[in-house]
């Protein structure tokens, strides 16, 4: 029989044998706890898929840097879907992204139209809740597929005009619609603009200064569309010296379509802008909030921000090289 002694307390304590099963017993509680605790964490990471193949942008510069942003927080999985280079042939036939699978689905594309079958999946996932980031170039994409359209609230190039629907602008405090005829779709030069916050309360954008400055990047200008059930979350004001059109162009946009939600983001030319610290946290909060419709990421970098200075988080080597 093992020996027992009592301890200051007065409590019993078993020596021995006893004690050496207890320890195992602890032990492998407490791995199993950990173990549980990490699947936990595991699943509770956002699903991302990132949508590319075609674009008049460098998507596959684009598309791993946006992938390590995401991954490197801790709060996404990001998977890739990649489409054949053209439309056409068995390949762009068998090209069946399931859209399902994901919480979000993040756009780097911009090219053919995507088969008929894929439109009417991505249309059903954000009836159903998906959700949905466009990031910059993407936005140029599908002028001819209304639903597309609609989720995105305004686009550029692609043939859209005043028929397209109207520009949004941003004067005296309030969002006015611009009916003007003419084009869809401008920047001047790339330059550093200060970004400038619309919807302080908006998830996306609760805690971030009231202005800060990007990276050099495009400033998309006169984007049209349907413009229905959008918030416009922040601005920047196109300098007519940077060949800009003298108005408060929008830069997030925040949509519903369905019950999904959407994150229209027009920042993020290449690396160079995607190496700005305002370009990185926006796609972090925006991702979540289409996500999720909540956003929990609040960095202690956003204190970096500035509006007299761009923030910049280098991109590691290893990202700009992988490159497909």
């Amino acid at each position: 029989m093992p020996a027992v002694y009592s301890n200051y307390s007065g409590k019993q304590t078993v020596k021995g044998e006893n004690m050496r099963t207890w320890q195992k017993t602890v032990t492998l509680g407490l791995l199993v706890l950990v173990l549980s605790s990490l699947s936990v964490l595991a699943a509770d990471k956002i699903k991302v898929l990132i949508v590319n193949g075609q674009n008049n942008h460098n998507w596959r510069e684009c598309s791993p840097i946006m992938k390590w942003i995401l991954e490197d927080s801790g709060r996404f999985t990001v998977d890739v879907s990649t489409s054949p280079a053209k439309a056409g042939g068995d390949e762009w036939k068998s090209w069946r992204p399931k859209f399902s699978d994901y919480a979000v689905v993040l756009s780097d594309y911009n090219g053919s139209p995507w088969p008929d079958e894929v439109k009417a999946d991505f249309v059903k996932y954000m009836q159903n809740g998906g959700g949905l980031v466009v990031v910059h170039g993407a936005d140029n994409s599908f002028p001819e597929w209304p639903e597309f359209n609609e989720m995105i609230g305004v686009g550029g190039w692609g043939g859209r005009n005043e028929k397209s629907g109207p520009m949004i602008r941003y004067k005296d405090g309030k969002v006015v619609f611009d009916n003007s005829p003419g084009a869809g779709g401008t920047h001047g030069r790339q330059h550093e603009f200060v970004v400038e916050t619309r919807e302080s309360e908006h998830p996306i954008m609760k805690g971030l200064p009231a202005k800060w400055k990007h990276a050099t990047d495009e400033l998309y200008s006169k984007l049209r569309g349907p413009a229905k059930n959008l918030t416009v979350l922040a601005t920047s004001f196109a300098a007519p010296e940077q060949n800009g059109t003298g108005e408060n162009e929008p830069i997030f946009l925040a949509l519903s379509y369905g019950k999904g939600r959407v994150f229209h983001d027009v920042l993020g030319h290449g690396a160079v802008a995607m190496a700005g610290l305002g370009f990185q946290i926006t796609l972090l909060r925006g991702t979540e909030w289409a996500a999720t419709g909540a956003v929990t990421i609040a960095p202690d970098s956003i204190k970096e921000l500035s509006a007299d200075k761009a923030a910049i988080r280098a991109i590691p080597k290893e990202v700009l090289q992988a490159k497909k």
